[in-house]
Parts: structure tokens; C-alpha cells; sequence
């Protein structure tokens, strides 16, 4: 593993003390050293979208291109036995996440662009699989999103377990923002929740609810990239790409309207407002907001011992600005910001690994690791 970037947090913020603030607000400050370095540990990636570790050490990534691969001991191998990837614009083949109780189950859970299903092009489907060999066997779409469409923004796609052993998944509006993220009886811009198997959990918000789409647990979103279950409260986060402004995070809750497109902190890419309000009532708040966006994708809540000064904080990739954030939270506000890794590429992911080592995905690079300095 070669060392390649020392690094500096080149920004600490510090905000006052209120629900939302905005990146504008930000005064720099001193930049303040960290103590720890980065080593490449799989190289030659060019999109790499999910990745997870098995229990023996090794890893499976995701290419968004349409491959997967085990990266074990130096080598890659890519996996056989992928069903269709439909690959458009920013959908492909995307997230990974293990069962919670993998070792003794073994399955993987897979989010990809399909082109199954009603209507031309593709949407995010769901499916579950087991690595034999190899080759993916025993493989099963747990969830297709509908309707398909040939435009290629926003399929959202990351994959989380809560602590009951639930999965939940986003996503995106895909492109069409002033009707699917507000109308439940329509999949897109949403986050999900499912049983382990793909069936329909019971309680459920919209069980019940004639047409609605009862997979849905909450709506109003534009397009999630990040999802990190909570380590002490065990509530699923989620980050989403706004337009121009309005990046946001979200603590999802059920039955719950976080408000796109109705309410948006952000405006359109030429400039041009889509709406003139930020807040609704019966449509919930952000946690945080980015204004100007960053594109945020993967997010990750640091529990580890290696980083002592970084406990309790978030981390999220940016993909506009390429680094990757550090959100220091006191009671669900933030209060700090630092800019880590600036210069090494677009951050596509991050996760902390059962290695309890922070990792994350670079865009044309690989996969990096963060070490203590000696």
C-alpha cells in the first residue's frame, strides 16, 4: 500500500448556533493539521461506486460501468452472473451492502440501473444475491422501481440495514421532479423499506393507502446518494444532491414529506427559481444544508478508536469540489466543517470498514484508506 497524500483540513468552520445554515455563512479560519495520511489499496478504478468488506478481509466493488469486482490478496476478479445493467448517465451498476447476518446467510444486497419493467430505458431495482465461486447464484429482485425512462440523472441507489434488520434504499426523482417525489401512488424520489426477503413490512406509513406505493417509507426527495445508519441511535441518514444549492441531510422518518420540489434552499442550474419557499408546514426541515451545493455522495458516522479526534462526526464525499467532509454534529446541528483530501478526485464513497479504517472511493483513482500518521 503506497502512501500518497499527507494531508491538511485547508477549512475549519465554526457556525452559530441554529437549525439550517449555509455554506455562504462560512468565515476560514487557520487551517489546522490532521494527523493522518491516505494509502491507495486498490488502484485503477474509474467510477467505483459501492464497495463492502467480506469477512475474510477481502472486498467487492462496484464499477458503475457494469462491473463487480472481488479485490482479495492484490488481485481484482471481476464476478460473473450480473443481471442486465442498464447504463445511463449517472445509473449503472451501483451500491453494495452485506445482510447483517451475512456470515451465516451470505447475502448481498445489489443496486443497479434495470431495463426490466414497464416503458422504455431503466430505473433503480433492488436484488439480492450469494457469491459461490466467484458467480453470483441464487439470485433475486427484491424491488423494480416504475416507471422506466431513458434520462439519466437521479436514480439515487444507496442501500442501508437499520437495527431491526430492515432494508431501506433510495431513489432519485429520475428527472422528473414536478411529479413523482410528491405523489406516493408513483415510484421515484423516494427512500423505501423493506423486509430482508423483499416483502412489505406491515406498519408500513402507506399500507393501506389505495395506489400508494407501500415500499415507500418516506417522500419529497430529489436524489440520495448517502445513507449511514446512526451508530447510537441507530436512525437511518441520508444525504441528497440539490440543484444549484439545497444539497442536504435528511433524518428519515416515516410517512414523513421532506419536501421536494415544493420547498427547495437551492435554484435552478441557470439560475432561474423553481420556488419561492423554503419552508411548509406538514413538509420537514434539513438537518444541514449546502448552499452552494457540494454534490455529496456517501456518508459515513465515525465510531472508530484510530480516530479519536473524529468520533461522533460525519463524513461525506463531495463530488463537485473533490474532497471529502468532515461535519463535526452537537445535537443534530452542525457546528463545524473541515475539507479533507482536497485535490485527489471526485469522492464517490465512504464508508468505515469492520476493520474500523475509514475508506473511500475516489473517481479515477481507487480506493483509499485513512491511517494515522506514525
Amino acid at each position: 500500500m503506497k502512501p500518497i497524500h499527507s494531508f491538511l483540513s485547508i477549512v475549519l468552520i465554526t457556525f452559530a448556533s441554529c437549525a439550517q445554515q449555509t455554506e455562504s455563512e462560512i468565515k476560514a479560519e487557520t487551517p489546522t493539521k490532521i494527523n493522518y495520511t491516505s494509502e491507495v489499496v486498490v488502484s485503477d478504478l474509474d467510477i467505483p461506486w459501492g464497495m463492502v468488506f467480506l469477512p475474510d478481509g477481502s472486498m467487492l466493488i462496484t464499477e458503475k460501468t457494469g462491473e463487480l469486482i472481488h479485490y482479495k490478496d492484490g488481485s481484482k476478479t471481476n464476478i460473473e452472473g450480473l443481471p442486465e445493467i442498464y447504463v445511463r448517465g449517472q445509473g449503472g451498476l451501483m451500491d453494495l451492502e452485506l445482510h447483517p447476518d451475512y456470515k451465516n446467510n451470505g447475502w448481498i444486497y445489489i443496486s443497479y440501473g434495470s431495463p426490466e419493467g414497464e416503458g422504455t430505458g431503466g430505473n433503480t431495482a433492488i436484488m439480492r444475491a450469494k457469491l459461490n465461486n466467484n458467480t453470483l447464484t441464487e439470485k433475486q429482485v427484491l424491488y423494480k422501481a416504475e416507471l422506466n425512462t431513458k434520462k439519466g440523472q437521479h436514480w439515487g441507489s444507496r442501500i442501508e440495514f437499520d437495527n431491526d434488520g430492515y432494508l431501506y434504499f433510495s431513489v432519485g426523482d429520475r428527472g422528473n421532479r414536478d411529479v413523482n417525489p410528491q405523489d406516493i401512488t408513483r415510484d421515484a424520489g423516494k427512500i423505501y423499506r423493506l423486509n430482508d426477503d423483499g416483502s412489505i413490512p406491515q406498519d408500513n406509513p402507506f399500507v393501506g393507502t389505495s395506489g400508494a406505493k407501500t415500499a415507500i417509507f418516506s417522500y419529497g426527495h430529489r436524489n440520495p446518494q448517502g445513507m449511514a445508519k446512526h451508530p447510537v441511535t441507530g436512525a437511518i441518514w441520508v444525504n441528497e444532491h440539490g440543484p444549484r444549492g439545497g444539497d442536504e441531510i435528511n433524518i428519515i422518518q416515516k410517512g414523513k414529506n421532506f419536501g421536494w420540489p415544493v420547498i427547495s434552499y437551492g435554484i435552478n442550474y441557470d439560475g432561474t427559481t423553481f420556488t419561492d419557499i423554503t419552508e411548509k408546514e406538514g413538509m420537514e426541515q434539513p438537518l444541514f444544508y449546502w448552499v452552494p451545493s457540494i454534490a455529496p455522495s456517501g456518508m459515513a458516522f465515525v465510531s472508530s478508536s484510530k480516530y479519536p479526534d473524529w468520533q461522533g462526526n460525519v463524513l461525506v464525499g463531495s463530488l463537485k469540489f473533490e474532497y471529502l467532509e468532515r461535519l463535526v454534529i452537537e445535537n443534530n446541528e452542525v457546528v463545524r466543517r473541515e475539507k479533507l483530501f482536497e485535490g485527489l478526485g471526485r469522492v464517490r464513497n465512504v464508508i468505515q470498514a469492520p476493520d474500523d479504517y475509514i475508506y473511500a472511493a475516489i473517481e479515477g483513482l481507487g480506493i483509499i484508506k485513512i491511517v494515522p500518521e506514525n
